[in-house]
């Protein structure tokens, strides 16, 4: 059974929440981590952290065959009330510890390869630092894309757009499914229905894209 790690998977109503049962009835073994409530609690804040994590993982479990990078650190602030240590902290949870992941799973990954898979966001203003540590996420698993292509890795980014876990109130809820095309807004499992594809065999093929998989809410304007 191929084994797959998903990060940022404590939360009940969280993307990766809807994205491991889905993994587990496709007959993946599936290891989850977070900063507590997961099989491998991990603070993916420090240098460390990630090679730590990906060390336990194939010492208990053997090895990953897919990375799904769903972790995340989110504070909202703009251009005039950012910190340094927000922004540090940011990038350090959101790029640095996936470039880090991505590179321990591809030292680890079996003969055949394997699949990365990480949720991105396209946030800007109001939320800058996550925007900004979002699109450094993007260019890192587009380039891992290429890099690690010859072992046989495919690696994409998917960006849900607006999914309800549990961050809305009712007035963005209200304006958000009145802006949606389709008439309502994502939840966790269309995401994982798209994870699921992307790391099937079949979906192997499909590697250094940036998915808009939000129902043609990107599309709206």
């Amino acid at each position: 059974m191929p084994l797959a790690l998903v990060t940022g998977a404590a939360r009940a109503d969280s993307i990766a929440a809807g994205i491991v049962p889905r993994l587990r009835a496709d007959g993946w073994d599936v290891a989850t981590s977070d900063l507590v409530g997961t099989d491998y609690p991990c603070d993916l804040s420090t240098p460390d952290g990630p090679d730590e994590l990906m060390a336990a993982v194939t010492r208990d479990r053997g090895p990953v065959t897919a990375l799904v990078l769903s972790h995340a650190h989110d504070v909202n602030s703009g251009i005039l009330d950012t910190t340094a240590e927000s922004f540090d902290l940011h990038v350090a949870v959101n790029a640095r510890a996936s470039l880090l992941l991505i590179a321990a799973f591809a030292r680890q990954a079996p003969a055949d390869g394997g699949v990365v898979v990480a949720l991105t966001s396209d946030h800007t203003t109001g939320n800058l630092p996550y925007g900004a540590s979002k699109g450094a996420l993007d260019r890192i698993v587009i380039s891992a894309a290429r890099e690690l292509g010859p072992r046989g890795i495919s690696a994409n980014v998917v960006n849900p757009g607006p999914i309800d876990t549990g961050w809305m109130d009712d007035d963005t809820r209200t304006a958000l499914t009145a802006a949606h095309p389709l008439g309502r807004l994502g939840t966790p499992a269309d995401i994982a229905a798209v994870v699921s594809f992307l790391v099937s065999p079949e979906g192997r093929w499909v590697s250094g894209q940036l998915l808009q998989t939000d129902g043609a809410f990107s599309a709206r304007f």
